[in-house]
């Protein structure tokens, strides 16, 4: 398997490594998870939860648009290390946004926000620079 195709892998994974501090947010919040309302209970998160719910939302958010600026570069043949690199650091830039989401660190979790969606954009745009 290809190396971007190995990051699309990772970063499927993301979303639900994102899930965990959500949910023991979630436990916290009202001493158990609420499986029959989970997102009433998301509702009512504050701070580090509602950061929590933030990042793991945006996860599904990030996730297509990757997908398929990797999946443009394949289907043109556009391989070759500019699409590696491109996809290996869209999922650094992933880890790090959840991490500084996590923490607060807003202008951070910005920039590399904007780091990750230019590696998506960049990879659309691959077969234009062929």
């Amino acid at each position: 398997m290809s190396i971007p195709f190995w990051c699309i892998f990772i970063s499927a994974l993301l979303i639900f490594i994102a899930k965990a501090p959500l949910a023991r947010a979630m436990k916290q919040e009202g001493g158990s998870y609420d499986n029959h309302h989970p997102r009433a209970q998301q509702a009512r998160l504050t701070g580090f939860g509602a950061r929590a719910l933030a990042a793991h939302q945006n996860s599904f958010e990030a996730f297509p648009l990757f997908a398929v600026g990797v999946l443009m570069a394949h289907v043109t043949q556009s391989s070759g290390w500019l699409v590696d690199w491109l996809a290996v650091i869209f999922v650094i830039a992933r880890v790090l946004y959840l991490l500084f989401y996590w923490a607060d660190l807003h202008w951070q979790r910005s920039l590399v926000w904007a780091v990750g969606m230019g590696c998506t954009l960049l990879l659309m745009l691959t077969p234009a620079m062929r």
